[in-house]
C-alpha cells in the first residue's frame, strides 16, 4: 500500500495533472551544472513578437508541457524514450516581451548552455523565428543540415517589409552560412506563399523542396527516404512547424493552410528521420493553445511530435550501442 505522504518520485508514478509542470513529468532544473549526464534538455522559447498573423504561440511551451504524457513504451517500437534517455526540463529562456532581439539573444544563450555540456536541446516554441537562435546555438562545428516540416518555406527576405520575422529565419540561416543549403530539405509545402523570387533563390542554392502533392502522390515514406539521401551524412537539425499538419489535426496555429499532412504521417516521419541522422537539436513551433492539457489537440499533436523525435533518437542510440558491443 502506498503511504499517503510518500512522494510520487518514490514510487515512480504521477498523474498528468498534478505536480510541477514539466515535459513528461521529467526532472526540472535551471542550473546547467545539473544537466551533466543528461541526454536531452527540453527548453521553452515562449515568444511570438514576430508573427505576421495570429499571435498566441508564446503560450505554446506551457501547453505542450501540459499535454505531454508520462513515460511508457511506444506501442509500435517497444521503446520508452523517457526511460531509454535521460531527459531534463531546462525551463524557459528568459525572453523579454516586446523586445524580439533580446529574446533571441536569450534563446540562443540558453540553448548554447545545453549544447556546451554535451546535451541535445529540444526547443518548444514560440513562433518560427526562434529557429534562427536555436540552429545557431547548435551549429558549433560548422554548417548543419536542416530537415524542415512546414506549410511555408520561411525563406523570405522580408514579410510585410520587415526583415526580422517568423517568415525569414531560414533565409537568414542560409545566408549566414549556418545551414548548408545543399543539405536543407523542406517537407509539406503548400498554399499561396512564398512566390517565384523565394523559390528562385532556393533553387540557386540547391535547397530541396517537397510539396504536399509530393507527399500525397508518392507517399511519406518515399519523401522521407529522399530527404535522408539529400541531407546525407553529417550533423542535422530538425524543425517542425505544426502548421505542416492539416488544420483538421492542428487548428491552433497562426497561419493554417488546408490540405496538409495527417498527424500519423508527421509522427512517423519525425521518428524515422531522428532514428537515421546525426541529430544536433530540434524544435517544434507555432502552437497556439485554445484549451488545457490533452484537450488541446494542437498541443497534443506537438507533444507527440516531440515524443516521436525522442523515440527516434532512442532507437538511434540503441543501434549505436549494439554496433559497439
Amino acid at each position: 500500500m502506498i503511504d499517503p505522504l510518500q512522494r510520487w518520485s518514490e514510487y515512480g508514478e504521477k498523474p498528468d495533472f498534478a505536480g510541477l509542470l514539466t515535459y513528461g513529468g521529467q526532472p526540472y532544473t535551471e542550473d546547467p551544472a545539473e544537466l551533466a549526464g543528461a541526454d536531452v534538455a527540453i527548453v521553452g522559447a515562449p515568444t511570438d513578437d514576430l508573427v505576421s498573423d495570429r499571435p498566441g504561440t508564446r503560450y505554446g511551451p506551457r501547453a505542450i508541457r501540459a499535454a505531454s504524457c508520462p513515460p511508457g513504451p511506444h506501442l509500435e517500437t517497444g521503446v520508452d524514450a523517457l526511460g531509454a534517455l535521460r531527459v531534463v526540463d531546462f525551463g524557459d529562456a528568459p525572453i523579454i516581451p516586446a523586445d524580439a532581439a533580446r529574446s533571441h539573444e536569450a534563446i540562443e544563450a540558453t540553448v548554447a548552455q545545453v549544447v556546451e555540456v554535451g546535451v541535445l536541446p529540444v526547443v518548444l516554441g514560440g513562433d518560427h523565428s526562434i529557429s534562427e537562435p536555436d540552429v545557431k546555438a547548435c551549429a558549433t562545428r560548422g554548417p548543419v543540415g536542416l530537415i524542415h516540416f512546414d506549410t511555408h518555406t520561411d525563406t523570405g527576405t522580408e514579410v510585410f517589409g520587415v526583415e526580422f520575422s517568423h517568415g525569414t529565419p531560414m533565409f537568414k540561416l542560409v545566408e549566414a552560412g549556418v545551414v548548408d543549403p545543399e543539405r536543407y530539405v523542406q517537407i509539406g509545402l503548400r498554399g499561396y506563399w512564398p512566390g517565384r523570387e523565394e523559390f528562385d533563390w532556393q533553387r540557386e542554392r540547391g535547397i530541396t523542396s517537397f510539396f504536399m502533392h509530393d507527399v500525397r502522390d508518392r507517399g511519406i515514406k518515399a519523401v522521407v527516404a529522399d530527404t535522408l539521401a539529400a541531407v546525407g551524412a553529417g550533423r542535422v537539425f530538425v524543425t517542425v512547424d505544426i502548421d505542416v499538419l492539416d488544420p483538421a489535426y492542428a487548428p491552433g496555429t497562426g497561419t493554417p493552410e488546408p490540405g496538409g499532412m495527417t498527424t500519423g504521417e508527421l509522427l512517423w516521419a519525425c521518428r524515422e528521420v531522428t532514428s537515421k541522422v546525426e541529430l544536433v537539436g530540434a524544435d517544434v513551433v507555432e502552437v497556439i493553445p485554445t484549451a488545457v492539457g490533452s484537450a488541446d489537440i494542437t498541443a497534443l499533436a506537438a507533444d507527440r511530435v516531440v515524443r516521436e523525435l525522442l523515440t527516434g533518437l532512442a532507437l538511434a542510440r540503441r543501434k549505436e550501442s549494439s554496433a559497439r558491443s
